[in-house]
């Protein structure tokens, strides 16, 4: 699916050259050319490029809430991102993702005179894209859109294309919405969140019908990353805003291959924004999100490269029961691939030993199912994984894995 404004290209040369760089943009991030493992990482190393202009991240900067669940426009990038491991009404495991991803096409203060949104329905300077996924044993649906939106218009515009607004909290692309419940003024409106998205039958374009229809709520505080909410990603310090909300009871409807079941379980909402998440030589990354059965929940991402001496460079946060955080370094948390699998031309490491000595924790993740390929623009791997004991055996808990770059 392309964007809607490649399919009416305008004429002005400033329409023009921003029709352009949406293209580069998208090609770069894709990773386009001859399929080779260098190219394959290409789009993910050109995150840690052309970053002038913007607001870098940084630790000075306090989060506040709940002004940053909305948009940051002067940054370069930026996600909201929910995984779940649910199951349904058999007890059958299903895990879902929906991720909005915002990026600008350049710095908002440079639009040209003549060029604000309200001058013209093409002006924009933001790109959107939404993903929703869902799986079922062999099954896995995937789908994609695509938005547009100016970084000058009202920040409490809800009636455009794409968009995210704090307060009242709205994050949307087209019919795909993921917005607040909460009314009282002084609760955090990540509290209670709906989450509807829905593709296929009824589209015009014959698919059979995929999606969801969801609540929501939060039975622990929101988890700042990192150093208060920022994320180092290298060993040269740079890296991003990073928050959490791990604790989400989830319940509602799924939809996949035009059948729908009752689900219940386990959501995990991340929150980041950055203009460099990596650096020009970290080609993509592996993340988990765990949910353990005692109550705990871990984070932790390896970045491929960008580490001390080149090496990888790793960061985490075990995350207690009362959403009490311990920030894990390089030196604190272990991920070692153990397996791979063959996933659309790729081998991809679908087995893992995570060890965080100071918490007595060794476990092995794995994926029940490779095939978890998200054919999309920029193309990754995503899917739910389960933690097991190292020497035991016995089940811990469920996650997602993340890895981009393969």
């Amino acid at each position: 699916m392309m964007p809607r404004p490649i399919q009416h290209a305008a004429r002005s040369p400033w329409r023009a050259l921003l029709l352009g760089t949406l293209l580069s943009a998208l090609a770069a991030l894709a990773g386009c050319g001859e399929d080779t493992p260098e190219s394959r990482g290409a789009g993910f190393a050109g995150l840690g490029e052309g970053t002038a202009g913007f607001v870098q991240a940084g630790p000075e900067t306090t989060l506040g809430f709940p002004g940053d669940h909305g948009a940051h426009p002067d940054y370069r990038i930026e996600w909201w991102y929910l995984t779940a491991n649910l199951e349904d009404a058999h007890g059958v495991p299903m895990g879902l993702q929906w991720t909005l991803f915002r990026q600008a096409l350049l710095p908002s203060e440079t639009t040209p005179p003549g060029e604000r949104p309200e001058s013209t329905p093409w002006a924009a300077d933001q790109l959107w894209m939404a993903h929703m996924a869902v799986s079922r044993g062999a099954q896995h649906g995937v789908a994609e859109r695509f938005a547009r939106s100016h970084s000058a218009a009202p920040s409490q515009q809800t009636d455009g294309q794409a968009g995210a607004v704090a307060s009242p909290f709205r994050a949307w692309l087209d019919d795909w919405v993921l917005a607040s419940e909460v009314t009282e003024p002084d609760a955090d409106t990540f509290e209670r969140l709906t989450l509807t998205a829905f593709e296929g039958e009824g589209d015009g374009e014959g698919k059979a019908r995929l999606g969801y229809r969801l609540t929501l709520t939060a039975e622990g505080p929101l988890v700042l990353h990192g150093r208060d909410g920022f994320s180092q990603k290298a060993a040269d310090g740079q890296g991003s805003h990073y928050y959490s909300q791990p604790f989400y009871r989830v319940e509602g409807e799924v939809t996949l291959a035009g059948e729908t079941h009752r689900v219940s379980g386990r959501g995990w909402l991340d929150r980041e924004w950055s203009s460099q998440l990596l650096s020009p030589d970290q080609a993509g990354w592996d993340w988990f999100s765990l949910h353990l059965d005692d109550g705990h929940r871990l984070m932790a991402f390896r970045l491929r490269g960008g580490g001390q001496d080149g090496g990888d460079y790793r960061s985490g946060s075990w995350i207690a029961a009362d959403g009490t955080t311990t920030a894990l370094d390089s030196q604190e948390l272990t991920m070692t691939p153990l397996a791979t699998s063959p996933v659309a031309g790729r081998e991809v490491p679908t087995r893992w030993r995570l060890e965080v000595p100071g918490e007595n924790l060794d476990l092995i993740v794995e994926a029940p199912h490779a095939e978890r390929w998200m054919d999309t623009t920029v193309p990754y791997w995503e899917g739910e994984v389960v933690a097991r004991d190292h020497d035991g055996g016995e089940r811990l808990g469920v996650g997602y894995l993340e890895m981009t770059g393969y």
